[in-house]
């Protein structure tokens, strides 16, 4: 189990991430860090295995979501909430966050190409060098009217 102080972080979160969703659920659960359910559905993979050893490392600290160079691509993430979440650098092509709540959200040089964020709260978010080719966003609620034009110009699909 991930209380075995002779495992050494990596190999807790490797020990992690080779098991099936229900297990992961059910050591996020015993963590006390349940509310991060999304972590049950990351591949095992080199970035993976950092972003998530970041949870590990201090679980009854944490207070918001990093995934910085996370891959969360082609992931079914509907209705997650990654309030102030740090997705700098993460993977989430393909990925749906269809009534996701991203508000104060980071996404600089996040690729969110062919993701779908229809009804996702994004108030607040930063989308500084994202990649956001073919992106659905819906109505966009939330972006500003800056932020909306500058997400168009690189390719967002925005319905007003």
């Amino acid at each position: 189990m991930l209380n075995n102080p002779n495992l050494e972080l990596r190999e807790q979160t490797i020990y992690f991430l080779e098991k099936n969703h229900d297990q992961r659920l059910q050591i996020l659960k015993k963590l006390g860090i349940a509310r991060y359910g999304f972590l049950a559905k990351m591949r095992l993979n080199e970035t993976n295995i950092v972003c998530v050893s970041r949870f590990f490392a201090n679980p009854s600290q944490l207070k918001f979501p990093n995934l910085m160079g996370a891959d969360l691509s082609n992931l079914e993430l509907e209705g997650v909430n990654l309030i102030r979440g740090n997705l700098s650098g993460a993977n989430l092509k393909g990925s749906t966050l269809v009534n996701a709540d991203l508000i104060f959200a980071n996404f600089t040089g996040a690729d969110v190409t062919d993701a779908d964020f229809r009804g996702a709260t994004l108030n607040e978010t930063i989308w500084l060098k994202a990649l956001v080719k073919k992106c659905n966003f819906g109505e966009g609620v939330g972006l500003s009217n800056q932020q909306r034009q500058d997400l168009r110009m690189l390719g967002a699909v925005i319905n007003c």
